[in-house]
């Protein structure tokens, strides 16, 4: 795990790079190193040592003719198979690295060899010969890399902070409409104008500073049979061993919830080895509601595990708050971010790896809007309809949202489930060319998941508050092999609740886990911003200035928030908090 640069043209050059590098310190601590390959190309490097810790993996990693070199942000998950295949074909290697793996599969097959990776990545490859750049992430855009192109120059980083830094870049407020609804910028873009996101699966020969195109990694391998449970258990049992090996110490997110606890399940049946395992602990007050550390306790009596849990309550919060928004590179609308930041600070003495179960609720329908769509398509008469008629009658909140959500569009309902509240049309169109309508209706709505909520929340969510720490974060559902699974699945049966994992949870005496109510991983915001205190007073105070310095960039719907915040505590806590983060983030950013 690392941090990745480059600068090509006019505006490269040692000072420039050096800045990137700085920027991202905290991703790779045990080595940086910047060079340059030729005149008006610049590249710089941070590594995070996990596999082969000693130098001979440094980065960058160059062939023994020093014509080709590689930077490389990530780890090959099938690095020894691609190593027994390269070695039949003559290669002799000098390290146990998947680095040097990755360089030789690149220097042999070229843009190809992308196909044979199975991992998450984000690298940038360079011919001196040819004098060419080939720079490609990962499928699922595990590992993030953004860039900023103009007719002078082309910049390339694991951080945007570091792009900013080079050269003025105004914020695009538009973004906020998408952040209001969504949680994130739109896909492929950030808050400022001019640095955008390198979408997933993306990857690219250049050959000249000012101009690209893109190629897409096809997807991974799918079985020639539809899968069954059987088939989905081995192909998961092998990505765990994958996924947890390393050369440096391992632990585990553990939520209570299926997905992590079935991971750390199989990971100790077939291996018998015991792992720190870490779960957020909220006060005791809202434990009834938000109890995660207690199915985690329990469960790390039923399988051992050298449980820690992370206290957390408001003085804690501010406490860390402002180190918190430090690490924030692009601001994430989602309260997890905080907690999984606060397990990579607790985390950090003790493992450079941390396994986590993101992936399978996208991939698997395991949320809240999956049920109801699923609820919704299989009567999607009735419900378009009758839900006008049913939303104007006294139901709770959460009907509510359902009915006023319902269309005759399964593509436009589904969206509306996902939002926070109904997009309004203008912003709705910027994701309908998302959703791939070759698919059957609830496979579609998965694959939208995968493509947007995975991407742009969990998995950069992921990624930021781990590395902050210099931690590695992985996740065993989103291997190559599970996804080629995956694409074979299309029967709602196995595609709603996540029956494949839960199945497995009741064989393996886990079903009290099972049949656990699904939570969401967060912040008791609710409770916080309903009581008088000290958070409530810091956000509701934090909205408000910000709606005087900044709300002429903002629509009604979001300055009505900004200007009475109190009156939204109890129904629009998770945007509140959402606004707050985004305001703090950009005070601190003067934006």
């Amino acid at each position: 795990m690392c941090g990745i640069h480059l600068i090509w043209g006019k505006g490269a050059n040692k000072e420039a790079v050096q800045k990137l590098v700085d920027a991202s310190q905290h991703r790779g601590p045990d080595q940086s190193a910047i060079y340059s390959p030729w005149t008006g190309l610049w590249i710089g490097v941070n590594r995070l040592q996990i596999l082969h810790p000693g130098p001979d993996a440094d980065q960058p990693y160059w062939d023994s003719e020093g014509k080709r070199l590689l930077v490389f942000n990530g780890e090959i998950y099938n690095f020894q198979e691609l190593r027994s295949l390269l070695s039949k074909i003559g290669i002799e290697f000098v390290t146990q690295s998947d680095t040097e793996v990755l360089f030789h599969c690149l220097r042999l097959f070229g843009a190809q060899g992308l196909e044979k990776l199975n991992g998450m990545f984000a690298l940038i490859y360079i011919d001196l010969v040819s004098k060419s750049v080939l720079v490609a992430t990962d499928r699922n855009g595990e590992k993030p890399l953004y860039y900023s192109q103009n007719n002078e120059t082309l910049t390339i980083s694991s951080k945007i902070s570091g792009i900013a830094s080079l050269q003025p870049h105004r914020p695009d407020w538009e973004q906020a409409e998408h952040y209001f609804y969504l949680r994130t910028p739109s896909p492929g873009k950030t808050f400022y104008r001019g640095i955008r996101a390198w979408k997933p699966g993306r990857y690219s020969t250049i050959s000249r500073q000012d101009t690209f195109r893109w190629d897409t990694i096809h997807a991974p391998k799918a079985p020639e049979n539809i899968p069954n449970q059987a088939t989905f258990q081995l192909t998961l049992e092998n990505a765990i061993l994958n996924q947890f090996h390393a050369d440096v110490s391992v632990g585990v997110l553990l939520s209570g919830g299926a997905d992590s606890s079935l991971l750390y399940a199989l990971w100790y049946q077939q291996t018998g080895i015991s792992l720190p395992a870490y779960t957020v602990q909220v006060e005791k007050k809202y434990r009834a509601k938000y109890n995660d550390a207690d199915s985690a306790t329990r469960f790390a009596r039923q399988i051992p595990a050298a449980h820690r849990l992370i206290e957390i309550d408001q003085d804690i919060f501010f406490e860390n708050w402002d180190a918190y928004l430090q690490s924030v590179d692009l601001p994430i609308g989602d309260s997890a971010g905080f907690l999984t930041w606060m397990i990579g600070k607790r985390a950090k003495p003790e493992v450079k790896v941390l396994v986590s179960g993101a992936g399978a609720d996208e991939l698997w329908g395991g949320y809240q809007r999956h049920e109801a769509f699923a609820k919704y398509w299989k009567q999607h008469a009735f419900w378009s309809n009758w839900a006008g008629i049913f939303e104007k009658l006294p139901f709770g909140r959460a009907w509510k949202k359902y009915m006023l959500a319902v269309t005759n569009d399964p593509n436009q309902t589904f969206l509306n489930f996902s939002a926070l509240q109904n997009p309004p049309s203008d912003l709705s169109a910027d994701y309908e060319r998302i959703f791939n309508n070759n698919l059957p209706e609830y496979k579609r709505m998965l694959d939208f998941d995968r493509q947007v909520y995975l991407v742009q929340d969990v998995l950069k969510i992921h990624d930021n508050a781990l590395m902050a720490h210099g931690i590695e974060g992985r996740s065993p559902y989103l291997d190559a092999s599970i996804l080629g699974l995956w694409q074979k699945v299309n029967d709602p049966a196995f595609l709603i609740g996540k029956p494949w994992i839960k199945n497995i949870l009741r064989e393996n005496d886990l079903g009290w886990i099972a049949n656990r109510k699904k939570l969401g991983f967060g912040l008791p915001l609710q409770e916080w911003l309903s009581e008088k205190g000290n958070f409530s007073s810091r956000v509701f105070f934090t909205l408000k200035s910000f709606d005087k310095s900044h709300g002429e960039h903002f629509s009604a719907p979001i300055r009505q928030l900004l200007q009475n915040p109190e009156q939204a505590a109890k129904t629009q806590f998770l945007t509140l908090y959402n606004l707050f983060l985004f305001a703090e983030w950009a005070n601190l950013h003067q934006l």
